[in-house]
């Protein structure tokens, strides 16, 4: 399992050497792929993670560029984008933010984080979408009341699914 903190480390060290170009590390049955671009390929950096069992594309998430010659820049997944769900805009819609399993509560034997009726607040965790075995906590970052959930417990979900209607305060 890669945690995020390492990998934006060893992204920060291959960047700062001229040497090396691509590195490859294995472990627990996960694959991660990181590379420096070419001079002619658009500023960023390729990374790769997959399961041994099935190859991992990564959905298109767009790159920050950085101020600095021939940056490697690190694909960051945006913050749920803050959409109306209707004309009048008097919903919140809360989406995933990357392609995974969506888990209404902590485990099977614990109640749902949040239910229809339920009241949150910006840092009120409303669900654990799990990507490449990482269990990811998604916060509401509005404060209101849940009027709908979107997802059912395991589904599969996208990037940019709606997953809850949220009424803002």
């Amino acid at each position: 399992m890669f945690k995020l903190s390492e990998i934006k480390e060893l992204i920060k060290l291959l960047d700062q050497t001229s040497s090396v170009h691509e590195l490859e590390i294995e472990s627990e049955g996960m694959k991660l792929a990181i590379r420096k671009p070419d001079r002619a390929e658009a500023d960023g950096m390729a990374i790769q993670a997959t399961p041994y069992a099935y190859p991992f594309t990564p959905a298109p998430q767009p790159q920050t560029p950085q101020p600095h010659a021939a940056p490697a820049v690190v694909t960051e997944i945006p913050a749920a984008p803050q959409q109306p769900a209707s004309p009048e805009g008097a919903l919140h819609k809360i989406v995933s933010p990357m392609v995974g399993t969506f888990y209404s509560a902590a485990s099977p034997e614990t109640p749902s984080f949040v239910n229809v009726g339920d009241r949150v607040s910006e840092k009120s965790t409303v669900c654990i979408i799990e990507a490449m075995k990482l269990m990811n906590e998604l916060e509401a970052e509005v404060r209101g009341e849940i009027v709908s959930v979107l997802a059912e417990n395991g589904q599969l979900v996208e990037y940019g699914q709606p997953l809850f209607l949220v009424k803002p305060e």
